[in-house]
């Protein structure tokens, strides 16, 4: 159940100026707030370059703003890459992680100048074939993290057995695979996942052990690093202190990068929405938004996510109550049996820690708009 806190109703004026500017409902997006997280996740991993995962909020405010503090960003289709040209990022910051390609993706991709490449199996490889002269290759293995929300390794990633065969395979091709790579699954809770991946990844960097493994002088060490939603997390330092310890095992000729997603884009958008209807139903309030699981709480049903909310009262009398979405869909319903004081039509709710996999992940249904991103702190 989603976390609903209640303030003073004076708190509520600056969000009513934004919905008075603007309309309901917002997302409002602050790049100030994109700045201060990217610093603390290089101070966080000062040994890692990080690359954008484009999915979790593919906005090009987001995207121009990492510009500018030095990032790569991860692609993963050949959409991603035409954002990229729009903000006139550097192909020589970006990677294609998608493990499972078209020719057309791998042609696109190297048109534009991106040439490391992500694949998990021998089909992928061969698919390389025709490319050996331009592409650089991760090879993703898997790592199943069992504190993760997401498990991103079910989908992709071999076997840490069938590397070996992978990389002789590769050498006899003459295509580089230049390292490895792993995710253990989005919003992982501690980084215990990440150290074991790293220290299971680590025998492979030894030159002479495995046919091709001279080549390998990277490790993608994926994304994964958790937020607050409902449920409190260790903060980035504490997180990434242990994972720092397993990366100072490698050598220093191994590049360390990441491809963090949600620790950057989570906290930097806010949602605002506003109460449009209301109706007592079996002894609970319901509250209508003008937002909801279709809109920019999409993440509930796409991303196993739940927000904390807040509303503003100065009513002390709290009653259960349901938040609701707009659409005429039964399954389009925030939060049940939270305890709320009595509502209005026209207030305000407002939902936090609401970048990634929200906006990316709404749609129109009953052709009702997606909510309209307000970009703050250019």
């Amino acid at each position: 159940m989603n976390l609903v806190s209640i303030e003073k109703k004076r708190h509520e004026a600056p969000y009513r100026q934004f919905v008075e500017q603007y309309g309901s409902p917002l997302l409002v997006l602050d790049c100030d707030t994109l700045r201060t997280r990217y610093r603390e996740l290089q101070l966080a991993l000062p040994n890692v370059g990080f690359f954008y995962a484009i999915k979790s909020l593919p906005e090009p405010a987001v995207l121009v703003t990492l510009l500018q503090e030095g990032a790569g960003f991860d692609l993963a289709t050949t959409g991603e890459l035409g954002l990229m040209r729009s903000v006139g990022a550097r192909p020589e910051a970006t990677i294609h992680t998608h493990p499972i390609k078209r020719d057309q993706d791998i042609r696109d991709a190297l048109d534009f100048g991106c040439t490391t490449f992500v694949i998990d199996n021998i089909d992928e490889l061969l698919k390389f074939t025709a490319y050996r002269a331009q592409a650089e290759l991760l090879l993703r293995v898997s790592f199943r993290g069992k504190d993760a929300a997401v498990d991103l390794s079910r989908k992709f990633g071999c076997g840490r057995q069938d590397v070996p065969a992978m990389l002789a395979e590769a050498a006899q091709l003459g295509i580089r695979i230049k390292g490895l790579s792993f995710h253990v699954g989005s919003q992982s809770m501690t980084s215990a996942a990440h150290v074991d991946a790293i220290r299971a990844c680590r025998p492979f960097y030894t030159p002479g052990a495995f046919v091709g493994a001279e080549h390998l002088t990277v490790l993608d060490i994926g994304g994964g690093m958790p937020v607050d939603y409902t449920q409190h997390v260790l903060d980035l330092n504490e997180f990434c202190k242990p994972i720092n310890a397993a990366l100072a095992e490698y050598p220093q000729r191994v590049r360390i990068i990441a491809e963090p997603g949600r620790v950057l884009s989570a906290p930097i958008m806010k949602s605002i929405s506003t109460v449009m209807g209301r109706a007592l139903r079996g002894g609970l309030w319901w509250y209508y938004l003008d937002d909801g699981v279709y809109g920019a709480y999409s993440g509930q049903i796409f991303d196993h996510a739940e927000y904390p909310i807040t509303v503003f009262s100065d009513d002390a009398e709290r009653h259960p109550s349901v938040l609701a979405g707009p659409t005429c869909d039964s399954i389009d319903v925030i939060t049940e049996l939270a305890m709320l004081p009595a509502m209005n039509i026209g207030d305000i709710v407002v939902g936090e820690q609401m970048g990634a996999y929200t906006l990316a992940t709404a749609c129109e249904f009953n052709s009702i708009p997606r909510p309209r991103l307000v970009v703050i702190n250019r």
